[in-house]
């Protein structure tokens, strides 16, 4: 529980949480009072029956209440937040369920409701608590001893990479196992050579081989721009990148910050949206492509027979993208170009009045209703209505290689539209693509479900203004 493994961890913390959450039941059925709640679904009073769904019900809501994000030696005072918040929730949804079952304009009824309620979501956030209490103290213990701590490199040599290394050596409880350090040229080093690992330019195979879980980048500022091909290097998601918040301004609109284990760094990573925001998202995301396809049922077999007698080819064309995490996946469009557009050039952008493209092409491009067809697409899960627009393959591996933190596009799912496609313009060149980067890493950094209806409704407007291209 305690170990390097963060599956590992978050399982053993839900497994602890539902004994606790058993045990509390079992003690508030002591009460007799089980029976007074709601049974969902018009199940029988069973004392086991109802304990399991009421085991569930708290198991999904600690879930979209955040319970088993970032759980390594994270506070008790944020112990105490999360416990809190999830409690709230279940005030409100154990009354909505026992409401339901009462009559509402008896005021006996309703005092009664909140009568049981309110004591057994007491019990049960307390129990929660001093679970969470209990494990980390547990942990902080390990910690100590130097156990289980998260495997860290610092680039850096310097005299600040010195201080921040010797801090996390003397004090375990900051969590991190400092590996080793990396260099960068020009650097005055004030570190044991020994303990240097290599040049900045081998970090990333090197970093992949040592699982190596934080990277804190520890530069003088003379040597400060030299940051970033370190952040670009770092794919995994869950690699954690730290840095000092004097040149934290460096990084533009591109991180989110907070202060960590009491040292005076930042942490430079995706923002994260919270479970339910997730769940909504991709039942959005199901919902409104099954209600557009069948919507548009009529207006697609038009289109489709449009476009087959109006040039040779199928009406449909699949091309070959890459996905959330560098998955490939087939991607579908109506054809709007000739057909094998790219038979004799290879892969090429298209321009501002391109040859291959057909009379109706250009007008479905122009109203953006050749991307009807990528409904398919998001209802298979491949994509969503919003995100950064996926990329082939032949120049995912080419921008990866020219434009800083390009991967990191590729850390949520690719969307039918995006925070580029409403604020940017298509890409007819390489300083098209690094301008438009900007734009999609912005999404990735700031992605919620209000920033999302904010590129719904725009694109919206994109459409009926038949500004595509």
């Amino acid at each position: 529980m305690f170990g390097l493994n963060q599956e590992r961890e978050v399982a053993y913390t839900a497994l602890a949480d539902g004994l606790m959450l058993s045990f509390v039941w079992l003690l508030f059925a002591g009460s007799n009072q089980w029976m007074t709640l709601y049974t969902p679904l018009g199940l029988p009073s069973s004392l086991y029956l109802v304990g399991l769904i009421h085991l569930l019900v708290w198991m999904t809501i600690s879930l979209f209440a955040g319970m088993y994000k970032k759980l390594f030696l994270i506070s008790r005072i944020d112990e105490v937040f999360r416990v809190g918040s999830t409690a709230l929730i279940g005030v409100f949804v154990f009354l909505v369920l026992r409401l339901s079952s009462v009559d509402l304009t008896a005021s006996e009824s309703v005092f009664a409701a909140i009568s049981i309620v309110i004591p057994y979501v007491g019990l049960v956030g307390g129990g929660l608590l001093v679970n969470r209490l209990v494990i980390r103290t547990i942990q902080r213990g390990y910690a100590k001893r130097g156990k289980g701590l998260h495997r860290a490199v610092i680039v850096g040599t310097g005299g600040t990479a010195k201080m921040i290394g010797q801090q996390l050596d003397q004090y375990k409880t900051l969590g991190m196992q400092v590996l080793g350090y990396y260099s960068v040229n020009g650097e005055v080093r004030e570190v044991d050579k020994r303990d240097i690992l290599g040049d900045v330019e081998e970090f990333r195979a090197m970093a992949a081989e040592m699982r190596v879980q934080d990277v804190i980048i520890a530069l003088e500022k003379e040597q400060q721009e030299k940051w970033l091909p370190v952040v670009s290097s770092v794919d995994d998601p869950k690699v954690t990148l730290k840095m000092l918040p004097d040149f934290h301004q460096m990084v533009g609109g591109y991180a989110k910050t907070h202060q960590i284990f009491g040292l005076p760094l930042v942490d430079i990573q995706p923002a994260e949206m919270p479970t339910w925001e997730w769940f909504v998202k991709r039942s959005l995301d199901v919902l409104v492509s099954a209600v557009v396809l069948v919507a548009l049922l009529p207006l697609i077999l038009i289109l489709a027979i449009v476009v087959r007698l109006t040039s040779e080819g199928p009406a449909i064309y699949k091309q070959l993208r890459v996905g959330k995490h560098g998955r490939e996946f087939t991607m579908y469009k109506f054809r709007s170009m000739v057909n094998n557009a790219e038979a004799n050039t290879g892969p090429i952008w298209a321009t501002d009045d391109d040859p291959r493209v057909t009379r109706i092409g250009y007008w479905l491009r122009k109203t953006r209703l050749d991307e009807i067809p990528q409904f398919f697409n998001v209802l298979f899960g491949d994509m969503s209505l919003v995100g950064p627009r996926p990329e082939r393959p032949h120049f995912v591996k080419k921008y990866e290689r020219s434009i800083p933190l390009y991967s990191r596009r590729l850390r949520v799912k690719p969307g039918i539209t995006g925070w580029a496609q409403v604020k940017w313009k298509y890409d007819e060149s390489f300083d098209d693509v690094k301008e438009r980067t900007k734009y999609d890493l912005f999404y990735v950094e700031n992605i919620s479900l209000r920033l999302d209806v904010k590129i719904l409704i725009n694109t919206l407007f994109v459409v009926l203004r038949a500004e595509g291209k």
